[in-house]
């Protein structure tokens, strides 16, 4: 116990003074808990002997008012101190936990995190804020209230306060025991907890294909599934918690009875004397009492141990280094981008082996070939998503590592299929691309992206409020607004997974204009899906199983064959038969 309460005062950091000034006023208050135990054995003394006077008694009662009062205020600082310092402390966190995912690789993102990222802010934090930092004083108090009371049997006869030492050992041998099995059982709570999270998480998200596909009873299942474990083991935690506090309470009891055998005993061969009795039988009811509140609370300490290492493991992941100190030189002979002999792997699956290409400033490079092939891994590496294995990314010149990262992400923009809008305005969603930017500067990326006229239409024009993702606009409409965002930004570079691939006919010319806005003057590598995109590219790199299989202009790699022109061929018919099957479907109305 005391090594879990020392790990929580680690974690408090900063604000570890104030706990521990909160723990002067909680021994105080707990020397003040059992004061009218000792007044009352002075009473009783007075009785006893003849000595008991008006005044006394008057002096007495003063006394055990003013404890009253001071073991209030005691109570009520104390309060404050840890109370504040455990919100403050985690509301620290919070900001830290931020700023570290801020710096992560896009890798950890991808590999099933987001619940366990989900669950350590909302559950191991609250947690640890609601019931950990605010009761760490209350539980040293419990600590300075059994030394008291094992003090005043030891100034009444040192072998009464040795029968309460050995009744101690005796708890906190069994203690010993019930924490390691609570430590076990509450690392399984919690990533069950876990689990849950990932189960609502999934279930919510996939919602739309879930009732499309008719799969509600499945899915429904699993996450019922999961409230059904998260119940039981729950349960379990407090079934195996039990026998344990049950042996404890045992213990306190028969502690009670030894420490009366002893004194009574001493009594009965006049090495104790009767008042001393009295005095003794006063609070041996109460001896142990501190201390079965301290280990009454074990398990909540044990669960709170299962959230520090959960949140501690989410802040050792490693960071991407951001230690550069180079910045990206505004003129520069050598090409925009370049890759030299790169190579990258997740985890131990490799998905580039030896890819070197450049791009040269104003021109454009249109990566092509089959799902899967690393073509998005390679647009990645460009603004330093992840590492790679060996080789190097330049961006005019400069190694991408030693690229301040700040410095990096003002000369490049990222446009994908997917995109994410965050639930606030239109306005803030695209003032994001540069915040110092003026109203009429935003307004004025809106229309080039063209987007004004729609967000005009709208009951609250810039001021609308967008769901979470973007959810109450349509698919294009979100794809302007993050193409303005970045026509906002004005960055050099731009990586652009072609944006018109997945969206209807009326959107993608509005599109298509946007996207020749954000493009002129810049420097653009584009995931390619269409033909014509791919012809009009500077050059075309072909990225097959990780290697780059070809790379040339259109008519290069036609001339060429292989891979290049297999895909192209590929592609043309299917838009040839795309065609037919439209003019098929065109055709039967008229027929019918």
């Amino acid at each position: 116990m005391i090594v879990l309460l020392k790990r929580l005062l680690d974690f408090c950091g900063k604000y570890k003074g104030r706990v521990l000034l909160a723990f002067v006023f909680s021994f105080l208050k707990a020397l003040l808990l059992k004061a009218p135990i000792g007044f009352a054995f002075v009473m009783l003394s007075a009785f006893y002997n003849g000595e008991a006077t008006p005044l006394l008694c008057l002096r007495i009662g003063i006394a055990m008012a003013g404890s009253v009062l001071l073991q209030i205020a005691f109570t009520h600082i104390a309060n404050r101190l840890q109370s504040a310092a455990g919100f403050m402390v985690l509301a620290d966190k919070r900001m830290e936990l931020g700023a570290h995912l801020r710096r992560m690789p896009m890798g950890y993102f991808t590999e099933g995190n987001i619940g366990k990222i989900s669950s350590v802010l909302s559950t191991d934090m609250v947690f640890v804020e609601e019931n950990s930092i605010t009761v760490l004083a209350d539980f040293m108090g419990y600590i300075f209230a059994e030394a008291i009371m094992v003090l005043f049997l030891m100034i009444f006869n040192v072998w009464l306060g040795l029968a309460a030492m050995a009744v101690i050992l005796v708890v906190l041998l069994i203690a010993k025991g019930m924490e390691k099995e609570a430590l076990e059982d509450s690392h399984i709570r919690q990533e069950q907890s876990e689990n849950l999270t990932e189960a609502v998480l999934d279930f919510t998200e996939g919602i739309s294909i879930i009732k499309t596909y008719n799969l509600l009873g499945e899915k429904s299942k699993e996450l019922s599934d999961n409230f059904r474990e998260t119940c039981r083991t729950s349960l379990q935690f407090e079934e195996n918690h039990v026998p344990w506090q049950r042996g404890l309470n045992i213990v306190y009891g028969l502690g009670a009875a030894v420490v009366i055998a002893v004194c009574m005993y001493l009594n009965l061969n006049a090495a104790l004397d009767a008042t001393v009795v009295v005095g003794v039988m006063l609070f041996v009811f109460d001896l142990f009492g501190p201390l079965k509140s301290l280990y009454g609370q074990s398990a909540r300490m044990t669960v709170m141990n299962s959230c520090l290492n959960r949140i501690e493991a989410v802040f050792a992941e490693k960071e991407l280094p951001d230690n550069g100190e180079d910045t990206i030189p505004e003129v520069s002979g050598a090409p925009e981008v370049e890759f030299k002999d790169v190579s990258f792997a997740y985890g131990e699956k490799e998905v580039l082996r030896s890819i070197s290409f450049d791009l040269e400033r104003n021109s454009m490079l249109a990566l092509v070939g089959p799902s899967g092939g690393g073509k998005s891994t390679i647009a990645n590496l460009v603004p330093r998503f992840w590492d790679v294995k060996s080789g190097q990314v330049l961006i005019r010149g400069k190694d991408v590592r030693n690229i301040k990262l700040c410095d990096m992400m003002k000369h490049i923009s990222m446009v994908f299929q997917r995109v994410y809008l965050f639930q606030d305005t239109i306005y803030n969603n695209i003032s994001m691309g540069r915040p110092d930017a003026g109203q009429a500067e935003v307004i004025e990326a809106a229309k080039k992206a063209r987007c004004y006229d729609f967000i005009m239409a709208l009951p609250d024009g810039f001021n609308t409020m967008v769901g979470e993702g973007g959810a109450t606009l349509s698919g294009g409409e979100k794809q302007r607004i993050s193409i303005a965002r970045c026509i906002l930004k004005d960055a050099p570079i731009i990586i652009l997974d072609e944006a018109t691939a997945s969206v209807d006919a009326d959107n993608e010319s509005y599109i298509q204009q946007a996207i020749s806005e954000l493009c002129r003057g810049k420097t653009l590598m584009v995931i390619a899906h269409r033909l014509n995109t791919i012809r009009s590219a500077d050059k075309i790199l072909v990225i097959a199983d990780g290697k780059l299989s070809q790379q040339g202009t259109h008519d290069e790699l036609m001339r060429a064959g292989g891979v290049y022109r297999n895909f192209v061929t590929a592609r043309e018919n299917s838009r040839g038969w795309s065609r037919r099957a439209g003019g098929a479907a065109n055709e039967a109305p008229h027929k019918a």
